[in-house]
């Protein structure tokens, strides 16, 4: 009986993942239905954001109330913090994509302003958590902090939520190996080139994704053929220069390769590319979109007198990067 429950509510979790709704900007969404709300700019979605959300759409479904994430696009400090540069660990895409995956019903995502970020804590909660959105209960972190300047705590929320009959409920924060995960700590992990850390934090693998461009074809000439991705978003995090190994799904299969991220010093290279040699794959991968995963740093970016060293240097990367694939067991 319990095998046959278990099938019945991944099935559900799967056709709901299916059906998330995303309203941009918030004025588009309208429903009579309730909700149970979290709120933030989930950059990352890491396993304390999942946390969140998996309480959130457990109690919302049981109780036959909507999931309903609010977020904000641009990402705050890009605005108040004149931060053009900031980059960020998913674009708006990756994440809309993650938190169908954990079954939301739906995503509001809302365009952060320097007005917006005006409104008072009572004009928030009053005019859009309350008449807008429906809530029923608003589900938050422990450091939650809203209304303008950020001045409003958790405790001012809850006391709004007597006030407009809604409950508040907080969580604790999440910690992996006694760290408590943060965006920002995973954008220093993403910098600093430690995949295995950001994936403990992340609870998935970082990835980067591009459409396949042609570049200047010299890895054809050392018989290591790259893919050299064009990343859209300018504020995708990438991370440090370096070898990567990297894994990807192609055409229903498990790929693996090594990517390398850097201005290639060798040939005289001026400008950042992300490059990926897939091993055992001879297929003409222009023009795809791929989904790129990284693994591991296995060096950093090196300038090599010749193209014979680089390519004997190369053959010892790959070599590396199938022991380090075996030894974990990936697949």
């Amino acid at each position: 009986m319990f095998a046959l429950e278990r099938c019945i509510f991944v099935l559900q979790k799967i056709l709901r993942a299916h059906r998330m709704n995303v309203f941009n900007p918030l004025e588009q969404y309208v429903s009579s239905t309730q909700s149970i709300l979290t709120i933030g700019t989930f950059d990352g979605v890491h396993v304390g954001h999942q946390k969140i959300i998996r309480a959130l759409v457990e109690e919302a479904h049981q109780k036959g109330l909507l999931a309903n994430v609010l977020t904000f696009f641009p990402h705050p400090r890009m605005v108040l913090k004149k931060e053009s540069n900031i980059k960020l660990i998913d674009t708006l895409e990756e994440k809309e994509a993650l938190l169908r995956q954990l079954g939301v019903d739906n995503l509001i995502i809302h365009p952060f302003s320097k007005a917006f970020s005006q409104l008072s804590a009572l004009e928030f909660t009053r005019d859009i958590l309350v008449e807008k959105l429906n809530i029923a209960k608003l589900i938050i972190g422990y450091d939650h902090r809203f209304g303008k300047n950020r001045e409003a705590t958790v405790e001012d929320l809850i006391r709004l939520g007597v006030k407009y009959n809604f409950e508040v409920k907080v969580l604790p924060p999440e910690q992996v190996d006694a760290i408590t995960v943060s965006s920002t700590k995973i954008r220093h992990t993403i910098a600093d080139g430690d995949m295995e850390q950001t994936q403990a934090f992340l609870g998935r693998p970082f990835a980067i994704t591009g459409k396949v461009v042609r570049g200047d074809q010299i890895g054809r000439t050392i018989n290591f053929p790259t893919a050299n991705l064009a990343i859209s978003d300018s504020y995708k995090m990438i991370p440090t220069e370096g070898v990567y190994i990297v894994r990807s799904a192609l055409e229903g299969s498990t790929c693996f390769g090594m990517m390398n991220i850097g201005n290639r010093p060798t040939v005289a290279g001026t400008q950042t590319t992300v490059e990926v040699h897939f091993f055992d794959l001879d297929k003409d991968l222009y023009g795809a979109t791929l989904k790129v995963e990284l693994l591991k740093k296995i060096r950093a970016e090196k300038k090599f007198d010749s193209l014979a060293s680089l390519q004997k240097q190369i053959a010892k990367d790959q070599e590396i990067c199938l022991e380090t694939i075996n030894e974990n067991n990936w697949h």
